[in-house]
């Protein structure tokens, strides 16, 4: 497809390296030399230079033909004249960044005469999730499938844990009961790892964790990991994420703290959020964690824009104790390095978004298909889950699995059929209208039929 992304900032280039690399005609438009020069040396895509609300620079870069227009810029006003000005033009569908509170509230009434065909506010989705971390503090990330009725999380493996140097197979009858499955595992030097029974977790290891909530639930009891609820937060960092999560926050009627360098933004948090206490000063400083008691909450989160002092602050926080602690970072570079030393929930905001993203490009050029209801990425971005809602085309319905050829590196972890969750055996199989929760490493799956060796044929469509 032919995809035009507008700002080549932490989000949009993040956007061009993963679409450039399942092989589309990608063009990024920004006004910076150096981030042109940056996309054109690493990438495989083509770069203009200019203002993407402008017709000029929109034309260059052939927006009359484009499939899908991405304006990613920092400023949410050329962002949304961006998508009029490009679908005026003819491009077949439009995503804008909208980042500004009041804009995002507004939005939804004014899409259409906008040009607008999808909205994206990685502020809002990114303290959705710190929000479902501090409602399951024993997960390193949560995610979820079938409007909640499925989840995906991660944990560490520790020192003791029963499930520790012992395969898979020989794991006990309590766990191979409850309705769950281990789908991937993240080894700390970064291998990424889709198990099957002969695999052996290690302590250290990252392991995610698919099924009913119920059965998470009760693998963590088991584990001895399961958690009271929070009932305070300390947030390091007063920007648009600070907000949006604050307000999740005290209507699940948690105690929120901030901490804001900004006097004004101190003065705005104040009005908007009178709930919630705000303190003028610098969320990085030893002495004054200590004087606001930071370290008694029960979450301590760093959201600065700062990759590194989160990093810090936080690991300061994992050392201190706290129950659960939560560190925004676009660095990928730095994750490693922050779970080697501890800290197991860090956020990308930049991750986030090309996610959403992503899910609606292939969604978009999948239309034929099978239909693409969730992706996102795990293990660092070095795998995904996906959901998919099979239909008429999709190949191999009825066959069971164990008959199946699946590329190496893809797990079908979940089918939801006529409303019941199952976590397949070898027996289960597809039939039109199942839900199919997956996770994929290394492939960039468009639809349920590019799970399978190309060298295998098709087996039927019994229904």
């Amino acid at each position: 497809m032919k995809i035009i992304i507008v700002g080549d900032g932490k989000v949009g280039y993040t956007l061009a390296e993963h679409l450039s690399q399942e092989e589309h005609n990608v063009t990024v438009i920004d006004t910076r030399d150096d981030a042109l020069r940056r996309a054109s040396e690493a990438l495989d895509v083509m770069c203009v230079k200019g203002n993407g609300a402008s017709i000029s620079a929109l034309m260059e870069a052939g927006a009359h033909s484009a499939d899908v227009i991405i304006a990613a810029t920092s400023m949410d006003e050329v962002n949304m004249i961006c998508c009029l000005t490009a679908k005026q033009l003819g491009a077949k569908f439009t995503i804008a960044r909208v980042r500004n509170v009041e804009y995002a509230m507004d939005l939804s009434k004014r899409k259409k005469e906008l040009g607008i065909d999808l909205a994206i506010n990685p502020e809002n989705a990114t303290a959705v999730e710190i929000s479902r971390l501090l409602r399951f503090p024993t997960a390193t990330n949560i995610e979820t499938f079938c409007r909640g009725r499925v989840e995906l999380m991660g944990f560490r493996v520790r020192e003791g844990d029963f499930i520790a140097n012992q395969p898979l197979s020989a794991q006990t009858g309590k766990i191979r009961n409850l309705p769950m499955l281990i789908c991937a595992a993240e080894r700390e030097d970064g291998e990424v790892i889709i198990p099957d029974g002969s695999f052996t977790p290690q302590v250290g290891d990252r392991l995610y964790l698919v099924g009913q909530p119920a059965g998470l639930n009760a693998f963590f009891r088991l584990l001895g990991r399961h958690t009271s609820k929070l009932h305070s937060a300390f947030i390091v960092g007063g920007g648009r994420i600070s907000h949006y999560l604050t307000a999740i926050l005290l209507k699940l009627g948690m105690r929120v703290k901030i901490v804001e360098r900004d006097m004004d933004r101190c003065l705005h948090l104040s009005d908007v959020l009178p709930q919630a206490m705000v303190i003028h000063g610098d969320g990085t400083d030893q002495e004054l964690l200590e004087e606001e008691n930071a370290m008694a909450s029960d979450a301590f989160i760093s959201l600065t824009d700062r990759d590194e002092d989160n990093l810090i602050i936080s690991l300061y926080a994992v050392q201190q104790g706290v129950t659960k602690v939560v560190a925004k970072s676009n660095r990928q570079n730095y994750a490693g390095i922050a779970h080697a030393a501890g800290l197991d929930s860090i956020i990308s905001p930049k991750l986030i978004t090309a996610s959403q993203i992503l899910q609606v490009v292939r969604g978009i050029q999948n239309s034929k298909g099978s239909v693409m209801t969730a992706l996102y990425k795990i293990c660092d971005g070095h795998a995904e889950a996906l959901e998919f809602i099979a239909n008429e085309t999709t190949h191999n319905r009825g066959v069971p699995l164990k008959d199946l050829r699946l590329k190496k590196g893809i797990l079908i972890a979940v089918l939801v059929h006529e409303g019941q969750i199952i976590i397949p055996d070898g027996s289960s199989s597809i039939t039109a209208g199942d839900t199919v929760i997956l996770v994929s490493r290394n492939h960039g799956i468009l639809d349920l039929n590019d799970i399978y060796d190309e060298s295998m044929l098709d087996l039927g469509a019994v229904q």
